[in-house]
C-alpha cells in the first residue's frame, strides 16, 4: 500500500492551492477518527490515505472529477481499492462534462468519505463565520441551524449529505455531531499539517 507520505506527495503534486490541500488533510483527518469510532482501528491510516486522496483530480479537472483520479491514481501507485473508494466519493453526481458517476460506495469506509466529505466543507464555512474562526466551540444546534439556511454554503450539497446519512443507515443529527467533533478534535492537528505542506 502507498504511504501516508507517497500519498500526501502525490496530491501535492497535482493540487496547490492551499484551500484543496486543507480540505483533503480535514477529510483525512476526520477518516481516520472514524476509523477508530467505528472500529476499523487498525485501517486508520488506509481511511485517512482514501480521505487525503478523495479530490486529487479536482484542481486541474473540475469538469471531470472522479474521471481523471484514476489515471492520477494508477500513475502514483494507488491500489485499486482506494481508487475504488476515491471514484465512489461522487456516486449519483454528475460532473461538469455531463457524466454522472456511477461507483457506488460498498465498504462503509467509502459510505464515511461520501457522506463526510461535502459536510466537512459546510461544517469550515460555518467556523469561519464564527468570532474564534474555529470549530472547537460550535454546538450542534448552531450547526444545524446553518445547515438549514439554504443561502449559506450553497455550494455543499445537503442532497449529497443526506444521501450519504442514508447510505449508512444514519440519522442526519448523527453525521453531523460525529464529524463535527471530528472536525473539533483534529483541528489543531490540521492546522499544524497544513503549516508544514
Amino acid at each position: 500500500m502507498i504511504t501516508r507520505n507517497e500519498a500526501f506527495e502525490l496530491l501535492k503534486k497535482y493540487n496547490k492551492d492551499p484551500f484543496h490541500i486543507q480540505h483533503a488533510l480535514t477529510v483525512e483527518a476526520v477518516m481516520k477518527w472514524y476509523a477508530a469510532e467505528l472500529g476499523y482501528g487498525d485501517e486508520a491510516e488506509y481511511w485517512g490515505i482514501a480521505g487525503l486522496l478523495h479530490d486529487i483530480d479536482f484542481e486541474l479537472y473540475p469538469e471531470e472529477h472522479c474521471l481523471k483520479a484514476p489515471e492520477m491514481l494508477k500513475e502514483g501507485g494507488v491500489s485499486e481499492d482506494i481508487i475504488h473508494a476515491v471514484c465512489s466519493h461522487g456516486y449519483g453526481i454528475t460532473v461538469g462534462c455531463g457524466v454522472t458517476i456511477d461507483v457506488e460506495p460498498i465498504h462503509e469506509m467509502e459510505k464515511v468519505l461520501f457522506a463526510a466529505d461535502e459536510l466537512t466543507g459546510l461544517i469550515w464555512a460555518a467556523a469561519l463565520m464564527r468570532p474564534s474562526k474555529s470549530t472547537k466551540d460550535m454546538e450542534l444546534k448552531s450547526l444545524k441551524k446553518k445547515y438549514k439556511s439554504k443561502g449559506f454554503a450553497a455550494g455543499c450539497s445537503r442532497e449529497v449529505i443526506e444521501r450519504g446519512a442514508n447510505q449508512l443507515g444514519w440519522e442526519l443529527d448523527k453525521l453531523l455531531s460525529m464529524t463535527l467533533q471530528a472536525m473539533a478534535e483534529n483541528e489543531d492537528i490540521i492546522n499544524a499539517e497544513l503549516v508544514k505542506a
